[in-house]
């Protein structure tokens, strides 16, 4: 078996690409939740009988703007 990770073909990546933009133009922006995850990341240490884990998730959430009010102008 090959140890290196075999890389991807030029058609491989434009399937890809275009996967994701067949997918975000057929999207219905109503159903798409206001939370997405965009990383997660384990850190994993076994120290005999307790395994300590910590896991960090970073997410990017989008505000409703059109319930906000706009800015007050108090400083003015």
């Amino acid at each position: 078996m090959n140890e290196s990770p075999q890389r991807k073909t030029i058609a491989r990546s434009l399937g890809e690409f275009f996967g994701h933009i067949v997918h975000g133009v057929k999207a219905d922006p109503a159903e798409t939740p206001a939370t997405r995850e965009v990383n997660r990341t384990v850190h994993e240490e076994d120290q005999g009988d307790v395994i300590l884990r910590r896991t960090v998730i970073d997410e990017v959430e989008l505000k409703d703007t059109s319930r906000q009010e706009p800015p007050s102008h108090a400083d003015e």
